[in-house]
């Protein structure tokens, strides 16, 4: 008898728990501007940085699909599948899955790419969402999701976050590259999933001999799309530094990136060891996080005696948000790349 811990499998999606708790159906009155669907990815390794990042960036109106390298051993496979059965408010509001035939994941090679669309194709077929985001275990948030979901609200819907070249010169069919961390509009992610013009399935045929596909791949296909071409903006909205000369990976962050990281004004941070000594300086001054608990929102239950906790899942206040500063720096961000003159200098050319 296999050991293999109950998932969800690509054909027969469905989120990892299938008690009785009845899934939060909320009116129309009280759901949330917009919605984001994340990609999770961990590696052999990567379970406790999982569980962490998870509950950084856990929130009930989002969605949440977890992908584990199938070269992960079984325990750590089963040690994900038991937190997220465990916990209370995954429990109740159902938002939180598992891939349960995961792909054996390489930096090298098309296997972060097809993961990545396998993904987006398995959140578009379940829930329902504005903009899809990949991140790995080693990726932290630098604002809460209330921050996010604020900031965002306000955006035409079909911007795609997608750091590129921008110059891309003359050919047949012009090949950029950049970041491989996206923030993806719904309807672009449906037409790299569907692809009626056939472009995304030629580009994807071209793309599996990529040393790195998933650093060219979606450039590539919305900068060659007449319907596309002009939805980008160009950055990732990660705050990354690297090793001068630089290496394959980009320089862990620490304590002394803190302030840097602030002043960026971006939502997300990569990358980060485990128990790395920043992340609980994140956690306590950007968050309002506490140790094994959520990122604090307008959705959570708060104790006495430490305010702006969150203990847990208060159902009356799902639609409820509580930005903070980071939504302002984030909106302020937002502006300056979206002002007339940054944006067309930034879309593909």
């Amino acid at each position: 008898m296999s050991r293999k811990p109950a998932a969800i499998s690509m054909t027969n999606f469905k989120p990892i728990l299938t008690s009785n708790n009845v899934l939060l159906k909320p009116t129309k009155d009280s759901s949330y501007p917009v919605t984001f669907a994340y990609l999770l990815s961990a590696s052999k390794g990567d379970t406790k940085k999982l569980k962490r990042v998870l509950l950084a960036l856990y929130h009930p109106g989002n969605h949440y699909l977890i992908h584990m390298d199938r070269e992960a051993p079984e325990e750590e496979h089963r040690e994900i599948a038991e937190f997220v059965g465990s916990e209370p408010v995954f429990r109740l509001v159902k938002n939180v899955y598992i891939v349960g035939k995961p792909n054996m994941v390489t930096y090298r090679g098309p296997t972060m790419l097809t993961t990545t669309l396998h993904a987006m194709s398995m959140l578009l077929r379940c829930c329902k969402w504005d903009w899809f985001i990949n991140l790995s275990a080693s990726d932290y948030p630098l604002i809460t999701q209330d921050d996010l979901i604020d900031a965002f609200s306000d955006l035409p819907r079909d911007l795609n976050f997608i750091q590129h070249t921008s110059r891309l010169g003359w050919k047949l069919i012009p090949i950029d590259t950049g970041s491989a961390w996206t923030i993806l509009s719904r309807s672009f992610a449906e037409y790299c999933i569907v692809g009626w013009d056939n472009l995304p399935r030629t580009l994807l045929l071209y793309y599996s001999n990529f040393v790195s596909s998933p650093e060219g791949y979606f450039q590539t296909v919305a900068c060659n799309s007449e319907d596309y071409k002009n939805t980008t903006v160009n950055h990732d909205l990660h705050y990354i530094t690297w090793d001068n000369p630089p290496k394959q990976h980009p320089r862990s962050l620490g304590t002394k990136d803190f302030r840097r990281m602030v002043l960026s004004s971006r939502p997300f941070a990569r990358k980060f060891k485990q128990n790395n000594l920043v992340l609980d300086k994140i956690d306590r001054d950007l968050l309002k996080k506490h140790r094994r608990r959520y990122t604090y929102g307008g959705w959570c239950i708060e104790t006495g005696k430490k305010p702006e906790t969150c203990s847990g899942f208060h159902s009356e206040n799902y639609g409820i948000l509580r930005p903070g500063p980071g939504s302002r720096r984030l909106k302020n961000m937002l502006t300056r790349l979206l002002s007339a003159r940054n944006l067309t200098r930034r879309q593909c050319r």
